[in-house]
Order: C-alpha cells, then sequence, then structure tokens
C-alpha cells in the first residue's frame, strides 16, 4: 500500500502529461526505428544490384542475397578453419565472385564424400571444395560406369593434379606412384586421387607386382597422420594441397613431396544441372575477376600460382 501511495504521489495532470510526452516520443521512436529497417532493405537491394552481374543470378537467389557453398575445409591452402573460419583459395575466390554477383557466398564445412549428394538434394546451391571436375561427377557414375545418381555441372576455375608425400627425409625412397606398389598408402575416400591410387594398384598386379594397400579415411587429416606416425609409407593429394602440408606442417619438418604432379585437371564450382542460370552467372563472373586482376592476386596470396587459368569453362574435364 505504502509504496502505491509513493508511485501516485505527483499531481494526476503531471502524470497525464508525462505520459503523453512518453506516447509522442515513442511514436516517433518506432517511426525512425521503421524508416532504418526499410531503408536498410533497400540499401542491400541498392548493393546487389549495382554489381555488374546480379542480374544474372537466378531471381531465387538475388532475392536471398546469398549462394550457400558446401565445402571440406581441411585442405590448405585452398580451404581450411583457421580461428574458427573457413579460410583459403576457394573463399577469397568466392568472395571475389560475390562483389561481381552481388550476394554472399556462406560456406558451410562436411565430409568430403557427402558434398554432391547434399548438392543435389537441394542443402547447398554450390559446391566448392577443390572439386576435379571429371566424366564421372557429371554424370553420376562409379568407377565402374554403374549410375550412382544425379551427375552435376561444373564452372573450372582453377588445374591442379596428383602428388606423393612422405615422411620428411624419405625413408622408404619414394619417388612416384608407380614406387607405391606392395607398399601402403594412405589417401581421403572419395576423391580423385583415391582413383589414382585404385588405378596405380591395378597397373602394378598388371605388371606382376603386389598391389598397393589402400588405406582410404573420411578425413584427410587422418591419412596424413598414418603417413606421419609411419603406418602410410606416403600419401597421395592434390598438389597445392601436398605442397602446402609439406611447406607448414610442424615448421616443414614432417613432410615432402616428392616427384612431379601427374594427371593434372581442372577443379570446378559443382552445380546441380537444373541450375543453368547460376552456372552461367558463375562462369561469367570468374571471368570477370580473372580479367580485373583479382583473382592473380589471390592466387598469389596463397601461393597458387601453379594452378591458374586463362579463362574459365563449364565441364572441360575428362
Amino acid at each position: 500500500m505504502t509504496a502505491r501511495s509513493t508511485r501516485s504521489s505527483a499531481p494526476a495532470g503531471s502524470r497525464m502529461a508525462a505520459a503523453a510526452a512518453i506516447a509522442v516520443a515513442g511514436a516517433l521512436l518506432l517511426t525512425g526505428c521503421g524508416d532504418q529497417t526499410e531503408s536498410a532493405k533497400n540499401d542491400g537491394k541498392a548493393a546487389g544490384s549495382e554489381a555488374p552481374l546480379h542480374d544474372k543470378l537466378p531471381k531465387k537467389i538475388q532475392d536471398a542475397g546469398v549462394i550457400k557453398v558446401g565445402t571440406n575445409a581441411e585442405y590448405a591452402p585452398m580451404e581450411f578453419e583457421e580461428n574458427g573460419k573457413i579460410v583459403g583459395v576457394d573463399p577469397d575466390i568466392a568472395a571475389a565472385l560475390g562483389e561481381k554477383l552481388g550476394v554472399e557466398f556462406r560456406f558451410t564445412s562436411a565430409s568430403f564424400d557427402s558434398l554432391i549428394a547434399s548438392l543435389n538434394s537441394g542443402r547447398y546451391d554450390a559446391v566448392m571444395s577443390s572439386v576435379t571436375d571429371n566424366k564421372q561427377r557429371q554424370e553420376g557414375l562409379d568407377e565402374k560406369g554403374k549410375k550412382l545418381g544425379d551427375g552435376v555441372d561444373f564452372v573450372d576455375y582453377f588445374i591442379a593434379g596428383t602428388a606423393v608425400y612422405v615422411q620428411k627425409g624419405n625413408p622408404k625412397g619414394i619417388e612416384s606412384i608407380e614406387d607405391l606398389c606392395g607398399q601402403t598408402a594412405s589417401v581421403q575416400r572419395g576423391t580423385t586421387y583415391e582413383r589414382a591410387l585404385v588405378k596405380q594398384s591395378a597397373a602394378c598386379v598388371k605388371d606382376g607386382e603386389k598391389k598397393i594397400n589402400i588405406e582410404a579415411f573420411e578425413q584427410d587429416t587422418e591419412a596424413q597422420t598414418r603417413v606421419k606416425v609411419g603406418g602410410a609409407v606416403a600419401g597421395v593429394n592434390d598438389y597445392p594441397v601436398a605442397l602446402e602440408l609439406a611447406r607448414k606442417a610442424d615448421g616443414g619438418k614432417t613432410y615432402e613431396v616428392v616427384g612431379e604432379q601427374t594427371e593434372a585437371g581442372p577443379f570446378g564450382i559443382a552445380l546441380n544441372k537444373d541450375n543453368a542460370e547460376l552456372r552461367d552467372a558463375l562462369k561469367a563472373a570468374v571471368d570477370a575477376i580473372i580479367e580485373d586482376g583479382t583473382y592473380a592476386k589471390i592466387l598469389e596470396k596463397w601461393g597458387a600460382t601453379s594452378g591458374a587459368i586463362d579463362k574459365a569453362a563449364i565441364n572441360s574435364g575428362k
């Protein structure tokens, strides 16, 4: 009772005037907030529409302002996690493409062998994860030509081959993938370099030598560890990734790359085959960043200039 008396002790007229003032101020504040929100929306749309290639995107992507990208972020320097953020060649290229298209490329990391299926299920708009463009993936086939699912289209933006890496000092004297007959080699499952090992193993047997004992792992870091501890005499990976691993792991004291890269082919941004409009917009954006020099600066930043291309292509892999 006492408390209520204290709160209502001001004259009625004063209370009414104060209430009216608060109401007016509140109305002005709400009006201001509404104007700012609408202004922010309009500013966002204006920013997107001012991008030179924005109109080439599908209407759905234009409205969302985002391209959802699936990746497997453990392939430094191409894509990897640092301080909780996905960084590398691919995210930097994607950011540059986003400036041309007026949208954000939003990366999510998942297991490599799940990316294409997730793309075709609609979880992602694109996959950008050092994915080699080849006919099998374009047509959705396994190594024996059996149909596994829907194929994908690629916008090719980089070139890389397969490389062999070993323990520092090369204790087993491995000089190339051909030297792995009868040996244990580690690799990430579902990759083109796993296929390279399978192909080489068959060649070993054909030549009267022992097959390669291939240990395939879901995560590439597991394959790397097998080499580090001596469980495998060598690992096989994309050439720029193997170089970066040898250069940076434990200050360059753990691995080395042997021989030259083999079977070089294009990396592509993978897209659902029903999404030709997005595919063509991305191709135009890749060509644009090549032409204005942004592309070359990104590759130089990450030490990946050996993979540079002169012009984007669609489904150029064999």
